[in-house]
């Protein structure tokens, strides 16, 4: 790993920057986390939180350094005269113009889906006759340590065993950050909350049928290794309330109704204008 290399990655890990804050500065022009952000919003349609957490350093340091690329370039086209030149002045005219129609368009398009109102009344049929819709599988909140051997994960749960509560789940949090080899092990071994089936077999039968606040009195083995698990909260299958999805559906018939309104619109424009 270079010396850029790992001056970047000591940026983009650092858990204290705040999102608005300088990671770097091009020749004076400065690179901030939102421009990395929104760069890697862009790149994922908005799905990196999706991402594996082991690769989102990964992806964050990418962009990040092709942003510095971009500049590094700019820097440079307005150096030598890129900006001053009759095909860079022609191009961005064209560009002004699409821009200019697009954005208009945009817009347009936003006021007529604004001006759609849904009654409360259709909204509460469209749950009523959809709650299949918003079912909510069983799931659990856990934690893990990964280790490769099942002497170590013994070990580890000796240490736990004698353990419960506050006690137990902190300890259980010391000790994935030190000995855990999983990426989940800077966190505290934490999975957040998974539904039946998301996780290999042998550890999703596993933390199904733990008791909450609880560690695993055996390792679970599985292909990438030996775990020691610890459930930390458990939710029963539900269907989602109606107030909590009620903004979901009301987008949805929103959606659909804009298909429609569009159309007539269309229509009564084209019948307005002089097409040849």
């Amino acid at each position: 790993m270079n010396k850029v290399t790992k001056f970047l990655s000591v940026i983009l890990l650092s858990s204290v920057v705040a999102s608005a804050n300088t990671l770097v500065t091009v020749n004076g022009n400065a690179i901030t986390q939102k421009d990395v952000d929104t760069e890697l919003m862009n790149a994922t349609q908005g799905r990196f939180g999706q991402v594996p957490p082991d690769k989102q350093a990964q992806f964050r340091q990418q962009v990040l350094q092709q942003l510095i690329g971009k500049e590094l370039i700019y820097d440079n086209a307005k150096k030598i005269g890129i900006l001053n030149s009759k095909e860079y002045k022609e191009e961005y005219k064209k560009l002004e113009l699409r821009m200019k129609k697009g954005l208009a368009i945009q817009v347009w398009q936003k006021k007529q889906l604004d001006n759609i109102k849904i009654p409360e009344k259709a909204l509460k049929a469209y749950y009523e006759a959809n709650k299949g819709e918003f079912e909510q599988k069983e799931s659990v909140h856990a934690r893990h340590i990964l280790v490769n051997t099942p002497e170590e994960a013994k070990t580890i749960i000796a240490e736990l065993k004698p353990l419960s509560g506050a006690k137990l789940k902190a300890k259980f949090e010391e000790l994935a950050r030190s000995k855990s080899t999983g990426p989940s092990g800077p966190k505290g071994g934490d999975l957040g909350y998974f539904a039946k089936g998301q996780m290999v077999p042998a550890f999703n039968d596993k933390v199904f049928k733990m008791k909450v606040g609880t560690v695993t009195l055996a390792p679970v083995k599985t292909q990438f290794g030996y775990h020691v698990i610890y459930l930390e909260d458990k939710k029963t299958a539900s269907v989602r309330p109606f107030k909590e999805v009620k903004a979901f559906i009301e987008q949805r018939l929103k959606m659909e109704k804009f298909k429609s309104v569009m159309k007539e619109k269309m229509d009564a424009l084209q019948k307005q204008a002089t097409i040849k």
